[in-house]
């Protein structure tokens, strides 16, 4: 992964190159979730930037410099910080999968 490791855990760095060194915890903090924003959903460092949105690009192969040319607010660690929030998400909860 192009500027990208893991290691020690979630408590350890997870993200650097651009972005600097950041925890799980740091990029978390860039969530932000506001009745008064979106109706309450998890957005980015409270811009109308939906989280799922983002998501969802990433999901479509859209690249990071795409993504960050078409929104200029966001930054790196922004994209990163969707990824540690699904990822929160996944650990918590279960998607109803159809199977073959």
């Amino acid at each position: 992964m192009r500027g990208c490791r893991r290691e020690g855990g979630l408590d350890g760095p997870v993200a650097t190159g651009q972005t600097g060194t950041m925890t799980h915890d740091e990029l978390l903090g860039r969530i932000t979730m506001d009745p008064a924003v979106c109706h309450g959903k998890p957005c980015i460092r409270g811009h109308r930037i939906w989280v799922g949105l983002v998501l969802g690009l990433l999901e479509a192969g859209v690249s990071e410099g795409e993504i960050l040319a078409e929104y200029p607010v966001l930054e790196l660690a922004d994209l990163r910080a969707c990824l540690a929030y699904a990822s929160e998400l996944a650990r918590t909860r279960l998607v109803d999968l159809v199977t073959a």
